[in-house]
């Protein structure tokens, strides 16, 4: 949902209308713009997830603080995973000090305080949750903080972000978004507790978060065609007996599930027409799907058309 473009605007007002919903949206904060009058330009879009906020923050470079004392004035902690999908910001924090490209992704505690900007024009996809509701105990969110890097669930969580941000405009209008707020925050306890905290904490959650991070990894693997259930037990170091029984316990297929998600990549894909050029095989092929029979049969049995009958419909 759009909140702001600053384009629309006299240029003596964009600072000042930024600043108060952004402040309004996320909590107390100091905000520097790199430009003013009309190279100032700021584009802040923010969808609702059950208990997690979406932020996507466009425009000319700035530095956005956020300190002890700020955190003193808001009545609720919360805590953000910032990435930065165009442009290269900078993320600072306690003597912590990180690139923030398109490969990374950093993590902010409000009592802690932090530093977050870019300079030129970037793009920013940030999501903000209550500490109370990620459920861990801030030392251990403060020791993750210069951690991530190492952590393995961070591809994970990256390309879970990218994705939801990608469809924001109906998934959060949808039955299901709720859904993607939880498993947002499971991924992002998991990311936490894989670098900060002890041997038991560890398997707890790596218990509680299996399945999440069993279907982002899924998620993200959906075009190879070697994605097995073998390979991601392999990954997530289970037997293939424990990742079944994951599945079982939420009545879910996982074999189907691939599927029905590589179905409707390639559904989407048919009727793109950025898409047209390419054939029904090359597409079947590039969402993992290794007989072009097997891709029209399955695809019929689910949607009731064919795929050459859906791309004309959708053409023409």
């Amino acid at each position: 949902m759009l909140l702001l473009d600053t384009a629309t605007m006299p240029a003596s007002e964009r600072a000042e209308a930024y600043f108060a919903i952004a402040s309004g949206e996320s909590g107390s904060c100091s905000v520097e713009h790199e430009d003013d009058g009309d190279r100032l330009w700021k584009r802040l879009e923010v969808w609702r997830f059950g208990p997690l906020t979406l932020f996507a923050t466009q425009g000319s470079g700035m530095r956005i603080r956020r300190t002890a004392r700020h955190a003193r004035f808001d009545s609720s902690q919360t805590v953000s995973v910032i990435t930065q999908s165009a442009g290269r910001g900078a993320f600072s924090w306690n003597g912590h000090q990180q690139r923030v490209t398109a490969d990374t992704l950093v993590l902010a505690h409000k009592t802690a305080g932090y530093e977050y900007g870019w300079s030129g024009s970037g793009l920013s996809v940030a999501f903000m949750v209550g500490a109370d509701e990620l459920g861990l105990p801030e030392d251990m969110v403060r020791t993750a903080i210069p951690l991530l890097s190492s952590s393995r669930i961070r591809p994970l969580l990256l390309n879970h972000v990218r994705a939801v941000h990608a469809d924001a405009d109906r998934l959060s209008t949808e039955a299901g978004a709720a859904a993607i707020g939880d498993s947002t925050l499971h991924l992002t306890r998991a990311l936490v507790a894989s670098v900060a905290a002890d041997r038991a904490a560890r398997r707890t959650i790596a218990e509680e978060t299996l399945l999440t991070r069993v279907l982002a990894y899924a998620r993200a693997h959906l075009t190879d065609p070697q994605l097995t259930p073998q390979r991601i037990a392999h990954v997530h170091n289970v037997s293939l007996r424990t990742l079944y029984r994951a599945c079982e316990d939420a009545e879910l297929s996982l074999e189907k599930w691939i599927i029905r998600q590589r179905l409707q990549g390639a559904r989407r894909d048919l009727a793109a027409s950025e898409h047209a050029h390419r054939t029904i095989a090359a597409i079947c092929r590039s969402w993992g799907f290794t007989s072009p029979g097997y891709f029209s049969r399955r695809f019929h049995d689910v949607y009731g058309t064919t795929p050459r009958q859906w791309r004309r419909h959708n053409l023409n």
